[in-house]
């Protein structure tokens, strides 16, 4: 089932790429890229915040009012849906997350996500040093999709923007929620496909941890 998944989501992105002017410059590209994420902002009516008013907030944002915040450095557009339980990863840790997803490309809606299986999520081995964190998926549809069955698939920066504001733990009463981030990654932050054709994508991802440290 990964493995069709991985075909229909490269078939769509060819598609794509192909239908283009063949004398189409980088330029074009992104400005088309520009285009389909304004189009996304506008469809799902969603208000865009500085940064400055996302830390003014707590570094927070309002869910009722479909409010993500724009990082200046990266270019992701981020929605904190659940800051979640448990701490933050700490200076010089290395833990292991499980990572539920659903990713959409946003120039051919084209889509892969592993919510279909409770038992089968993703593994995520993520470590910090200062303030930078770095991780790769070494199990699951994204190892799967982006890695190879030898290797692991090392995860886009625009996937870990979201580590300094969110918790990660686990669930231990009715009460306890886990972290659930939404994201609009440009290319220039994603995975390989979205650098090669220039294309943006979108994100709801969920983490928690495999054991508590």
């Amino acid at each position: 089932m990964r493995r069709i998944f991985f075909v229909l989501l490269t078939l769509g992105c060819l598609l794509s790429f192909v239908a283009c002017n063949d004398y189409e410059t980088y330029g074009d590209q992104k400005e088309k890229e520009r285009n389909a994420i304004s189009k996304f902002l506008s469809d799902s009516s969603i208000v865009v915040i500085s940064e400055a008013d996302f830390h003014a907030k707590g570094d927070v944002t309002d869910v009722s009012k479909h409010e993500f915040v724009y990082m200046n450095n990266s270019g992701v557009y981020m929605q904190i849906v659940r800051k979640g339980v448990g701490t933050p990863i700490q200076e010089g840790e290395k833990t292991t997350l499980l990572v539920r997803f659903f990713e959409m490309c946003l120039m051919d809606t084209v889509a892969i996500t592993n919510n279909y299986d409770i038992y089968d999520p993703d593994l995520m081995s993520i470590s910090r040093t200062g303030k930078t964190y770095t991780a790769a998926f070494i199990q699951g549809l994204m190892k799967d999709t982006y890695g190879s069955s030898t290797t692991t698939a090392s995860v886009p920066t625009g996937l870990l923007v979201p580590f300094p504001y969110i918790n990660v733990g686990r669930e231990r009463s009715d009460a306890d929620r886990i972290a659930k981030v939404r994201l609009i990654v440009p290319h220039s932050q994603g995975h390989a496909i979205a650098s090669s054709y220039v294309y943006p994508y979108y994100y709801e991802m969920t983490f928690q941890r495999t054991n508590d440290l």
